[in-house]
């Protein structure tokens, strides 16, 4: 929407280059360290191939319009565009829950942790959970598909978001909403709701460990999860239950650019910053590199 933000044509462009690259590395650092086949690490793998996913599902089109000057999209192409951002924000609640599930597994049963979260079990989750995730947002976005736009179609928003959509039918939404408000609690209050079981109970054993040594190795190996986990539903909820009126609808397009651009460019630094194991993988590929 013209004059919703101000962009350099560079800033997409950096944005969305940082974000690939760093999250390419990891998986490159996972696939090729032996240290790093783990549960968590083939999990932090696979958060970051989503996330690559996730903006390119929103940056090229941004990118591509700032460039040309063409702002337009198909209804189709608007369409397409919302549900495998859909698809991968369900996806990634999913994810999130699953590896909150493996920490408090690795903090708070360990003995059990390698016998639980074996790799056929691994594969299985992450398999389901990508299945899950595009299927979560499939009902809704076949109604979404079969209603009728009839203009001014300006999106007010920088990418096709599902309220901006919403806006511009001329026919009954309200079936669509109950919808979308059905598929929203089935497939994503229950990770949210693991996720924080998880976590009080992460948090309750480590303040029970004697030790500060202790408590501070347990925390760090979770740090990282839980504040990519506080960022993104932080964001998400700001969005999708913060009043949708004039006043805060600027406000609603910050948080946009929060949990669909700038969480897939932080969580790859998040990791990379505060876990040891992905700072030592890095700095060895670092030396094989200048070696070679």
């Amino acid at each position: 929407h013209p004059g919703s933000f101000t962009f350099s044509k560079q800033t997409p462009d950096l944005i969305y280059a940082v974000t690939v690259a760093g999250n390419i590395l990891i998986i490159v650092l996972v696939v090729m360290d032996q240290h790093l086949h783990t549960p968590m690490y083939f999990f932090l793998g696979n958060l970051s191939c989503l996330e690559t996913c996730y903006t390119s599902t929103i940056l090229p089109r941004v990118m591509a319009g700032l460039l040309t000057g063409d702002r337009t999209i198909s209804v189709t192409g608007c369409i397409a565009q919302l549900y495998v951002f859909g698809s991968l924000a369900g996806t990634e609640c999913f994810l999130l829950s699953v590896m909150s599930y493996d920490r408090y597994l690795a903090i708070c049963k360990p003995l059990h942790y390698a016998a639980v979260m074996n790799g056929r079990l691994c594969l299985q989750l992450v398999v389901g959970l990508w299945i899950g995730g595009f299927m979560s947002v499939s009902i809704f976005i076949f109604m979404i598909s079969q209603l009728t736009f009839c203009g001014p179609n300006e999106i007010d928003h920088f990418f096709c978001d599902f309220r901006p959509i919403i806006k511009l039918s001329c026919t009954d939404t309200h079936m669509v909403e109950v919808a979308s408000f059905i598929s929203s609690s089935i497939f994503t209050l229950p990770p949210f709701l693991l996720t924080v079981a998880s976590y009080v109970y992460i948090i309750s054993t480590i303040l029970r460990i004697p030790s500060t040594t202790g408590r501070q190795k347990a925390f760090s190996t979770c740090s990282s999860h839980l504040i990519v986990v506080t960022i993104f539903y932080g964001t998400l909820i700001m969005v999708y239950l913060v009043s949708e009126s004039d006043a805060l609808r600027d406000l609603n397009k910050v948080f946009s650019v929060f949990y669909g651009v700038l969480t897939p460019l932080l969580n790859h630094l998040i990791y990379s910053l505060r876990n040891k194991e992905v700072k030592e993988a890095l700095r060895k590929a670092l030396l094989r590199f200048f070696v070679f």
